[in-house]
This record gives C-alpha cells, sequence and structure tokens, in this order.
C-alpha cells in the first residue's frame, strides 16, 4: 500500500485520504511524547516559480558584486532550472561560486540587497502554497523554509511571510565579513534531513506526524523523512516515485505548457506564412499563365494578311512595293 496511506505510529487511523483531518491531528500531542508536527516547504519551484537565486544574482549585478555575463547565464540556469530541475553537479557548482563572490563581503553590505531580492522573489510565490502553508499554522502545526539557498534568505522569507522559521545553509562570518567558507553542512539531499532532524530535536517535533513539500529528486531524503510527503512541480524522476508510493502531487508551474503552446502557436504561423506564399505565388504563376494564354488567343484572331503584313520585315515591303 503507498506510504501516503499508511498512518504512521501515533497517527489517528481516520487520518488516510482526509487532508483536513491530518492537518488537526498534526497538531496533537503524539504518541511517543512530542507535542507535534511541522510543516517543512522547499523554497526554489515549490513555495516559487523558478529560483530565488536570480534575483539574487540580479541584486547583485546592479550593485556591481557580478558582471552581465554572468547574469546572463544566471538567467539561463534559472530557465533551465524552471524546465528540467536541478541536478548534484549543479547545486555544487553554484554553492563553490557563491562561496567565492561573497568572499570579503560585508554582511551588512549583502542583508542591503534584501529589498532588491524580495522584489523579485515576493510576485512569484504560489498563493496555493501559502494557503497550505497558513492552514497547517491554523491547525497548531509550525511551518518552516527549507532550502538549499543561504540561512539569510531562508531567515528573511520566514519573517516576511510569517512562517515559524527556515532552515538554509549556513556560511562562516568573521569579523562581520564573508570568509567563503561553509559554517555548517550543504543544506541539500541528506542536509535537509540533518537540519530537519535538529530542529525535530530542540522544538519537540515527531516528523513521522510532519509534512513536507519538494519539487526535486534530489530532495527523496527530506520527503522520504517524514509521514506525509506532498509532491510540488516535480522533476521526471520524482514523478515516477511519487505515482509509485501514492504520494500526493500538485501541478502549479505552467511555464513549459506555455512553451509549448507558444511553439505550436509559432509553428502554426509559420505554416499560415508558408501557406500564404504558397497561394500568392500560385495565383501569381496562374495569373500569368492566364495573361500568355490571352496573348497567344489575340494573336490568333489576327486576319492572315493583316499578320503577315505586320511580320513582313519593313525593309523588304518597301522593296516591294517600289
Amino acid at each position: 500500500m503507498p506510504d501516503r496511506l499508511q498512518p504512521r505510529p501515533g497517527v489517528p487511523r481516520q487520518l488516510a485520504g482526509k487532508p483536513t483531518d491530518e492537518l488537526l491531528a498534526a497538531g496533537q500531542p503524539s504518541a511517543n511524547g512530542h507535542r507535534r508536527a511541522a510543516a517543512f516547504f522547499d523554497l526554489d519551484k515549490t513555495l516559487m516559480a523558478g529560483s530565488s537565486g536570480i534575483f539574487f544574482a540580479r541584486a547583485a549585478y546592479e550593485t556591481g558584486m557580478i558582471s552581465r555575463g554572468r547574469l546572463a547565464r544566471d538567467a539561463y540556469e534559472n530557465l533551465r532550472f524552471r524546465l528540467l530541475g536541478s541536478t548534484d553537479e549543479r547545486a555544487d557548482d553554484v554553492r563553490r561560486r557563491v562561496g567565492r563572490m561573497i568572499a570579503g563581503a560585508r554582511v551588512r553590505d549583502l542583508q542591503r540587497l534584501s529589498p532588491r531580492v524580495l522584489a523579485g522573489v515576493l510576485p512569484r510565490l504560489y498563493p496555493q502554497m501559502l494557503a497550505r502553508a497558513y492552514a497547517h499554522q491554523d491547525a497548531g502545526v509550525p511551518v518552516y523554509i527549507i532550502t538549499a539557498a543561504s540561512q539569510e534568505m531562508a531567515d528573511l522569507l520566514a519573517h516576511v511571510l510569517a512562517f515559524d522559521g527556515g532552515l538554509g545553509s549556513r556560511s562562516e562570518i568573521v569579523d562581520g565579513r564573508y570568509t567563503g567558507r561553509p559554517a555548517g553542512p550543504f543544506n541539500y539531499r541528506e542536509g535537509k534531513v540533518i537540519s530537519m532532524r535538529e530542529l525535530a530535536e530542540r522544538q519537540g517535533i515527531d516528523l513521522d506526524l510532519s509534512f513536507a513539500y519538494s519539487d526535486s529528486e534530489s530532495d527523496l531524503p527530506m520527503l522520504r523523512a517524514v509521514g506525509y510527503p506532498v509532491v510540488v512541480n516535480p522533476d521526471a524522476e520524482l514523478r515516477r516515485i511519487a505515482a509509485e508510493q501514492g504520494w500526493e502531487v500538485l501541478h502549479l508551474d505552467r511555464l513549459g505548457q506555455r512553451l509549448k503552446v507558444l511553439a505550436a502557436v509559432g509553428a502554426g504561423m509559420a505554416l499560415a506564412s508558408l501557406g500564404r506564399v504558397v497561394r500568392e505565388r500560385g495565383l501569381a504563376a496562374a495569373g500569368g499563365s492566364r495573361a500568355a494564354g490571352a496573348g497567344a488567343r489575340a494573336l490568333q484572331s489576327r486576319p492572315p494578311g493583316r499578320w503577315a503584313r505586320s511580320a513582313r520585315p519593313r525593309g523588304a515591303r518597301r522593296g516591294a512595293d517600289r
């Protein structure tokens, strides 16, 4: 039987298949003595469309921290991420690159990028996901952002969205400046589970009663660590696994569908233009044929004597007349 339909230890049996009841029950004391569940929301492609990193990159470009070329490459990576998802190699590359970029930067200077970053991120949040998060809170379930992005980004968004906290990747700070080195595990794959377990220990949270929302196969450890995984805008591999496990799947990102529609419209317009050109050429050819036919008929309709006179060389006629 799919994992999601099997009540975990301490979860009332009537929870299965009833999301509202699940939310209410998750706020109650569990059988193992922990008080409650929690809900963990991945950020990129789950809470929001696309990647938050592109808006940090844009703010960094506007303040002279990165080049125009680097911004263009980040924009391309954001589009690729929305369409195809992330990979371990790309995630590691981004972490190293950001570490190099912020090395020596003042913490305060990066904090001052926050308004620019929020101006890009907030309009791209999914209202449906915020509604879910707030429904959890209203049922007594604390809600956390969990992301491979920086701890500063997680804290910032958690504060603005009135979430209960954020879990991100930490960077080392010495004397008010970033060193460019990590200050803990990368909050990615198993790193997210480490963060969740540490939080659960501090806050008395039962992960078997908890919820996790994510889009990527890389978050399978996080999804499998909780009793109620929910898949949002999944990549191909996670979509397959979710179908096998019977996990709930939400499709909110329509970019791929919109691009397919635009491609179909573009192909249709191209075919229509080609058809118009063919028709115009056909009409032109038909018009030329009709004109040639009309000319031939006109010549054929002339009297023979007249045609002979008009066709006779002028000098020859004058000679004959003399």
